[in-house]
């Protein structure tokens, strides 16, 4: 089924959530286990669950005694490569209160591009979701470069989200929603819904990440629309808010997708 409306959030056959580096690392740490928790609901009624989580770098940076995230990208390989273990581990820990085994998908952005390694892992994915696991994504930073990186994992959720036909895409981060403007800027209003193809004339849209992640509004939105084009209704919201948001509840932005006509 595509999900073409919130109110069909809770019969969404297969969801795909990506969550930011900054909602679940540093001060924000605590935010795993809720979101595991509403992963873990969605499952429980039957869905096909696959989370895109970034972290591994922001995970990683402690262990190698740094404050902020790395320039050069040998030092942010060595801290993805301690903190996707860390990470993976966590999440791991987490989902077998709920007797549910976690799945690392680690993908470059070529994998996706090259029609053979794009099979495979989309073969992948369809076996794992046969056998209930839920695969838990992020883009294999220790072995991209600079050339080839999904660069955020917005649009690595978006392609995700096409590869395997999902219905739902939940795109989280610490904002709560897409405003008209930058939503700490004075007269910015919440944008509830965005029909399909509408263009947001009018609508600031900033591209400013939060210093951990490498995504903002500007990714977010061009996500939204590519995973709206594959047809997958995507919502956008705040972490503390996928609970919410996964039981179809008024939170966020959620954007129409194109809603195909079945052949006769």
């Amino acid at each position: 089924m595509t999900t073409a409306s919130r109110s069909e959030i809770l019969d969404a056959r297969r969801i795909v959530v990506k969550v930011g580096s900054a909602s679940i690392s540093g001060r924000n740490a605590h935010q795993i286990e809720p979101l595991v928790d509403a992963l873990a609901e969605a499952h429980a009624r039957g869905a096909d669950v696959l989370l895109v989580s970034s972290g591994a770098i922001a995970t990683g940076m402690p262990y190698l005694g740094l404050d902020s995230r790395p320039v050069d990208l040998a030092t942010q390989q060595a801290a993805a490569a301690v903190g996707q273990n860390m990470l993976i581990n966590r999440y791991q820990e987490l989902l077998h209160r709920y007797d549910i085994i976690g799945g690392q998908v680690l993908l470059t952005a070529g994998d996706l591009e090259n029609p053979t390694p794009r099979k495979n892992a989309e073969r992948a994915f369809e076996k794992m979701l046969e056998l209930r696991i839920l695969p838990i994504v992020n883009e294999n930073d220790t072995v991209a470069t600079h050339e080839i990186r999904f660069g955020d994992n917005d649009r690595l959720a978006s392609l995700v989200a096409a590869l395997v036909r999902a219905d739902l895409l939940v795109l989280l981060s610490d904002v709560d929603a897409l405003y008209t403007r930058p939503p700490q800027e004075p007269g910015a209003v919440r944008i509830e819904h965005v029909p399909y193809g509408d263009p947001l004339e009018g609508v600031v849209v900033g591209s400013v990440g939060t210093g951990i992640g490498t995504g903002g509004a500007t990714t977010k939105v061009a996500a939204a629309r590519h995973a709206a084009d594959a047809g997958a209704g995507v919502l956008l919201t705040a972490t503390r808010s996928v609970s919410a948001a996964l039981r179809g509840e008024e939170v966020g932005t959620w954007f129409d997708p194109l809603v195909r006509t079945p052949a006769l």
